[in-house]
């Protein structure tokens, strides 16, 4: 029960950092979804260090580790609402972009995980 405790405050700093981020007045001039990119790149980054660093110093801490890779970067990344978005941007005849959204996602969130464990070794 306690997990479940810690992984729900994770999510919560995650969830409230994510909308804090769609609150900046962004808009792009190509319908592409910056924010929710930005998003889903930067949690892809922060759980790639996150695991680096637990592996690397070889952390101890589960409940530490469940509560940021699980709470917080599961609160604050936006699959969901990449989904819906890349279905929107399909269904309004807008499928190369939602292509190019849904590759460079793929792409650049893997890499933001290399990146950041790279940094790490």
């Amino acid at each position: 029960m306690f997990n479940c405790l810690i992984v729900g405050i994770g999510g919560f700093i995650g969830a409230v950092c994510r909308y804090l981020i769609g609150l900046i007045p962004i808009k792009s001039p190509t319908l592409f979804p910056v924010k929710t990119f930005a998003i889903n790149i930067i949690g892809a980054f922060a759980i790639g260090l996150l695991a680096a660093i637990a592996s690397r110093h070889q952390l101890t801490d589960s409940r530490l580790i469940l509560m940021l890779k699980v709470g917080v970067c599961g609160g604050f990344t936006t699959f969901s609402t990449f989904a819906l978005e890349t279905t929107d941007l399909v269904q309004k005849g807008h499928s190369s972009i939602a292509l190019a959204y849904v590759l460079s996602s793929i792409i650049f969130g893997t890499l933001a995980v290399f990146a950041s464990q790279l940094l790490i070794r």
